[in-house]
Formats: structure tokens, C-alpha cells, sequence
């Protein structure tokens, strides 16, 4: 077979030319050096991670919401104090008409916003009617199909509450009860000290006779006359018994006063230092010191109501009693009421947490009491028997030289004796 002059010739090269990565001038060198040295960053676990960029903004808002939270209570908890403080006066014939008045419930009503024991109800007042609203709007939402049909319809049956209210009502009376009770044991206790106050006063005021004892014996009456408002600044939180005292008392003496741990017992150790002092028979003396017993006696018993409340257990059952209860209302309402729960649970909060909150503030009784009043009438009591001694002495001796110069030598009356003339 013949081969044509031009064969095609079969090449297995390729026109591929490889072109270098890195084309390298004739004049460059390789760096040696680095311009710019690596940094390394250490991490360890116990070192914090770095905190997120909103954190601070975060806790800010958090920290004001809580003090938001907190500035109603604060607000409720300080008006019942000032009104703890504020001094009680005592009632005259004015004040009974006043008191008894057939107006007294529309002043009463008018005046609710100012009464401090609803004012400090306005925390858990509102937060109960807020929990009522939230219940009240998701029931609704969820019985008009707004939110997925897994949430339920919160509502129950009512047989429980029928159940538990006489439980609730018991409790709330016996709480009440309990406190009236030591509201009445603190006013007799200072029933009998002011009593014993003005007693042993007069006792004193009659018995030291000796004109050289007059100077002590004005001393023991103003120890008396302390007595009662030293007591009273030791169970009253805010007093200033350095004020009350200081026309009282000579400087010297407060001083002393003052400085004791327990007032009231000082001005006792006063009084009986000065007995000893006077110039009396050992039976007057007697007598005298034993009237000091009724100041021991209301010292023990305003420290005891002062130190020992009302079991715990039983204010913190009626609480949480109280808190279940209103938590819970608006669910067993909600097919009676739907939307009336939010102003039934209103009017409950209201008028049970009232119940309980007069329950105690009267368990500290002596807030409630007129103490500066009494302590002021029985200084009043003291300096006017003090001023009416020497007058009362004088018209006693004018009628005794008067009787005797209607009687003869022998004892006869003049009238009897001008029959036998």
C-alpha cells in the first residue's frame, strides 16, 4: 500500500506553556523580617466571657423595673407608719357628739382616700385586680379562639370556696379578736399606771408634813409625774424622751436618765432612793414604797405585749389564707361573672385585707392609745393638787380656829353655855 508524499505526522506534545505562580523581579529579595508581629490571645476558663453588648442595658431596665415594683409599697408602708405616729387625743363631750353623729357614714365614705389602712392596701388591692384582668383577658381570648386550642378555659367549680369561706371568716374574727384583746390588756395597763400615778401623788402630797423635806419632796413629785412619760417613750418607737423630760426633770437628773439602759426602771430607782431620804415613820415609808409595785407591774406588762405577738403561725396562715383566696377567685367566678370578676375581686381584696390589716395594726397596742394625752392630764392632775395644798391647808385651819372659838373652856358650846346662865 503505498504512503502519500505528506503524511500527517501524530505529535503527543501540547502548545501548554506553564507560567510561574510567583513572578519574581530580578531586583527582589525575600522578606526576612516580618513588618508586623503576630499576636497571640491567651483564653482561659476561668476567665469571665466577655459580657454581651445589651448586658448593661439589660440590667438597667431590670433594676428599674424592680424599682418601680418596689416604690408602691414603700409609698403604702410609710404612710402607715406616719400615721402610727401621729398622736391620738382624747375624746371630750364634743368629740362623742361628733363621733356618734347620724353623718358619720357619708364622712366616713368621703374620707376613705385618706384613711391610712386602705392606703396601705393599694399593693395587694391592685395586684390581685391586675391578676383578675390578665385571667379575665385570657379567657376571653381563648373562648373567641385567639390562641391555639391547646390553652384551656381556666375555670372551676365553686364547691371548693363554699366550702373554705366559714374557714376564712373564722380565721379573719379570731385574728381581730385576738388583737382586741391586746389592745384592751394595754389600756388597762395604762389605766391602772396613770391611776397609780395620780395616787401615789396624792399620798405623797399629804404625807411628808416636815417643812425641811420640801425641796425633796418637790423632787419626788416630779419623779412621779416622769414616771409615766418615761414608760411611754419606751414602748413608742420615735420618742424623744429627752424632750418630754426636760421640764420635768432637772438637767443633772436627765443626764443620769439618759444615760440608762432602761428609763422607766431609772426613774423608779429615783423615787425609791428619795423615800429613803425623807424625813417619815417607818409606816408612812411602807405605805409609800408599796405603791412603786403598780409602776413594776405596768412596766412588765406594756414590755410583755411589746415582746410577744400573736403566735406566727397562726398571722402567717391567715396571709397566705388571704393571698389563695383572691389568687384564685377570679378562676371559680369566671362562669358566673366573666367580666365581673375583676370588680368582684376588687370588693373582696378590699374588705377582707381591711379586716386583716385593722387586725394588725391593733395587735401593737399602744399606737392607738392617747398616751401623751394621759401622761399630760396626769401632770395637770399633780400640779394642780401641788398648787391647791397650801389652800386648801389654810381654809382647814381658819374653819378649826372658827370652831374653837365657838366652844367654851370646858369644852361646852356658847349657845349651851348662856341656857344655864
Amino acid at each position: 500500500m503505498a504512503q502519500s508524499s505528506n503524511p500527517s505526522k501524530l505529535s503527543l506534545s501540547s502548545n501548554f506553556t506553564p507560567k510561574p505562580l510567583l513572578k519574581l523581579h530580578p531586583n527582589s529579595s525575600l522578606p526576612t523580617k516580618l513588618k508586623r508581629r503576630p499576636s497571640f490571645k491567651i483564653l482561659s476558663s476561668l476567665s469571665p466571657p466577655p459580657p454581651p453588648p445589651n448586658s448593661k442595658a439589660t440590667t438597667n431596665k431590670t433594676v428599674n423595673l424592680v424599682s418601680l415594683l418596689r416604690a408602691i409599697p414603700d409609698w403604702a408602708d410609710r404612710i402607715q407608719e406616719r400615721g402610727m405616729q401621729q398622736n391620738r387625743a382624747l375624746y371630750n363631750k364634743e368629740k362623742w357628739v361628733h363621733h356618734r353623729s347620724s353623718l358619720r357614714h357619708l364622712r366616713h365614705l368621703l374620707s376613705s382616700l385618706q384613711s391610712r389602712v386602705i392606703l396601705s392596701l393599694v399593693p395587694p388591692v391592685l395586684a390581685f385586680t391586675s391578676v383578675a384582668v390578665f385571667i379575665a383577658s385570657y379567657n376571653t381570648a381563648a373562648d373567641l379562639h385567639w390562641l391555639p386550642g391547646f390553652f384551656p378555659v381556666l375555670r372551676a367549680s365553686s364547691l371548693s370556696y363554699q366550702l373554705t369561706a366559714p374557714a376564712l371568716a373564722l380565721m379573719l374574727v379570731f385574728r381581730t379578736e385576738a388583737s382586741y384583746s391586746r389592745f384592751e390588756e394595754g389600756r388597762k395597763a395604762w389605766t391602772k399606771v396613770i391611776a397609780g400615778t395620780n395616787d401615789f401623788a396624792r399620798l405623797v402630797i399629804a404625807g411628808v408634813e416636815n417643812s425641811s423635806d420640801g425641796s425633796i419632796k418637790s423632787a419626788l413629785l416630779h419623779y412621779i409625774m416622769a414616771f409615766p412619760v418615761a414608760l411611754k417613750c419606751h414602748v413608742m418607737y420615735g420618742s424623744d424622751i429627752g424632750r418630754d423630760l426636760q421640764n420635768l426633770l432637772e438637767e443633772d437628773d436627765l443626764v443620769v436618765v439618759l444615760n440608762s439602759k432602761h428609763r422607766p426602771r431609772c426613774i423608779i430607782e429615783f423615787i425609791s432612793q428619795t423615800l429613803k431620804v425623807l424625813n417619815l415613820e417607818e409606816s408612812k415609808r411602807t405605805m409609800l414604797e408599796s405603791k412603786v409595785s403598780c409602776f413594776h407591774e405596768g412596766i412588765g406588762v406594756c414590755e410583755q405585749l411589746m415582746g410577744i405577738p400573736i403566735p406566727l403561725s397562726y398571722t402567717r396562715l391567715t396571709s397566705r389564707f388571704l393571698v389563695l383566696w383572691h389568687l384564685t377567685l377570679p378562676i371559680i367566678l369566671w362562669d358566673d361573672c366573666h367580666w365581673i370578676v375583676v370588680p368582684a375581686t376588687f370588693i373582696s381584696a378590699v374588705s377582707l385585707f381591711c379586716i386583716e390589716e385593722v387586725g394588725v395594726l391593733i395587735e401593737e397596742p399602744f399606737p392607738m392609745l392617747a398616751l401623751d394625752e394621759l401622761c399630760i392630764v396626769a401632770q395637770k392632775n399633780i400640779k394642780e393638787a401641788i398648787a391647791t395644798e397650801k389652800v386648801i391647808q389654810a381654809r382647814l385651819n381658819g374653819k378649826r380656829k372658827r370652831q374653837s372659838y365657838k366652844h367654851s373652856p370646858n369644852s361646852w358650846p356658847n349657845t349651851v353655855n348662856s341656857k344655864f346662865s
